[in-house]
């Protein structure tokens, strides 16, 4: 393999019957594995393209192309897959609208939230072309007399990369770009829900100039991802999903050798104080558990109204998720897209009936868009909710709020500390004495004060605490680039 010679870059193709390749050492070839899965668009039903279920034998190619790949990729200097990086980053920006369409269309999201997502991946690629400062090791001379050590970052070589549903362009960015820059080669496993952006990312990655095999695309579904995790060629794996799926890719892996994280799910509390400004504090806790559908780990799911604020906030939310514009992804006036499925709706839809039926309050309801077959759920906000209840307690994954009245900040603080997850977690508030003890004693990883997304940028760890992670090396960030080298330390004498 010549690594300073930019790869060919083909177009995707889809096989016969509209079933998408896969992208194995710089070509597109069909897959081995048996059958296909339709792929919907959320707003309307109607399937855009299929997926191929790949099977063992396809991730055995799309592996040893990668591993071919790894010996000379690693060799290269680190500032020119810098500038590999920074050629992708211009190629992204020149593909921004492509990308959007891309997301709206597959994922459902708002033109809106397509366009915050994809730059929040991009911002991601920017930090990993920063990699020869982030990739430096250390040397401290004379440990003893004579004696130097030098500590080094190399790469581990082949990762794998699985990604979920809900940000098809993103999430790869947080992992590929990262992977690449510190002379891995990757494997890119997206959700079989988005398959399409993943086919635009594939293409860019090779008119960047990376050499084939270093970036590898493997559409499929669970067969796949079990077929990854044991693959003795595989060194790391890198998934953000469900908790349960998060729990097998880390348990799996991790017993046949390999580096793991697992970015898992779910259950986040905004704390909203009686001092809390509500004309910003109603806006932000909408967005946060109405945006994207309620389709994202960092959703507030759960609002904690410390009294006698109650009352005041819930009449607020009420009236404002009645006034939702719920419609089609595309539409410039919709705030509530769809969400993925019709068999995900149907779970939603499963979780407000139980939440209505253990005896919490529908406050508000939302409506549906007429006459349409997309998968749309109406924003639903429950009242008095019981910290005990399951829709208090489980991950909905979608529009549904529960207000569970508390009363006082020492109380909301240890109902959020009661949940298994420890993704994120905020609160509104003018007291600064209250905010600090707050995310003193919070028990999530990111935390937001006045924030209803506490999102960190790409350069700061994505850092879930308990059930909404496994692993030790977070995404993102300098823990990212910990994730994707292996440190290796040289002691010297020199007669």
């Amino acid at each position: 393999m010549t690594v300073n010679t930019p790869v060919d870059s083909p177009t995707p193709r889809m096989a016969s019957e509209n079933v998408l390749e896969n992208f194995v050492g710089g070509e597109w070839i069909p897959a081995e594995g048996d059958g296909a899965l339709d792929v919907p668009d959320p707003s309307t039903g109607r399937v855009i393209a299929r997926v191929p279920r790949s099977g063992a034998s396809d991730v055995e190619r799309a592996v040893s192309a990668a591993r071919r790949a790894f010996a000379g990729w690693r060799e290269v200097p680190v500032v020119e897959r810098s500038r590999r990086v920074l050629a992708l980053r211009n190629l992204l920006e020149g593909q921004f609208d492509e990308l959007v369409r891309s997301v709206v269309r597959e994922n459902g999201k708002t033109v809106d939230e397509a366009r915050g997502s994809v730059r929040r991946g991009i911002e991601a690629v920017e930090f990993a072309a920063s990699a020869p400062t982030t990739m430096q090791g250390a040397f401290l001379e004379d440990v003893t007399p004579g004696v130097d050590t030098t500590l080094l970052r190399q790469p581990l070589g082949v990762v794998v990369g699985i990604t979920p549903f809900n940000f098809p362009v993103m999430i790869p960015l947080w992992m590929a770009p990262l992977a690449l820059v510190c002379g891995n080669s990757f494997v890119l496993k997206p959700s079989e829900r988005v398959p399409l952006s993943a086919t635009i990312l594939a293409r860019l990655v090779a008119e960047a100039g990376f050499p084939a095999g270093t970036f590898n695309l493997v559409h499929g579904d669970a067969a796949a991802v079990d077929a990854l995790l044991v693959h003795p060629g595989v060194d790391a794996v890198s998934f953000v999903g469900s908790a349960p799926t998060a729990r097998h890719v880390y348990a799996t892996a991790a017993a046949h050798g390999k580096r793991v994280q697992a970015l898992a799910g779910a259950k986040n509390h905004l704390i909203v104080l009686p001092d809390a400004d509500l004309e910003r504090t109603v806006p932000a806790i909408l967005s946060s558990a109405f945006g994207q559908s309620g389709e994202r780990c960092l959703a507030g799911s759960v609002v904690l109204a410390v009294e006698p604020g109650g009352d005041a906030l819930v009449a607020r939310l009420a009236e404002a998720v009645g006034r939702l514009p719920v419609g089609p992804a595309d539409d410039g006036a919709t705030s509530v897209g769809p969400v993925i499925r019709a068999d995900h709706r149907a779970r939603v839809l499963r979780w407000i009936e139980e939440g209505s039926a253990g005896g919490a309050v529908v406050a508000a309801r939302g409506s549906l868009p007429r006459g349409s077959d997309g998968f749309y759920v109406a924003p639903v906000l429950f009242d008095r909710v019981k910290p005990e209840m399951a829709i208090a307690q489980e991950e909905i994954f979608g529009p549904v709020l529960a207000v569970v009245r508390v009363p006082s900040l020492g109380e909301a603080i240890a109902v959020a500390n009661r949940s298994r997850f420890g993704n994120a977690a905020a609160i509104f508030t003018r007291d600064g004495k209250s905010a600090r003890e707050f995310a003193h004693r919070i028990e999530a990883g990111m935390v937001g004060v006045n924030v209803g997304v506490p999102a960190p940028a790409a350069y700061f760890p994505f850092v879930g605490w308990k059930g909404s992670f496994y692993g030790d090396l977070h995404a993102t960030g300098r823990d990212a680039i910990d994730f994707y080298t292996r440190k290796k330390v040289v002691t010297s004498r020199w007669f």
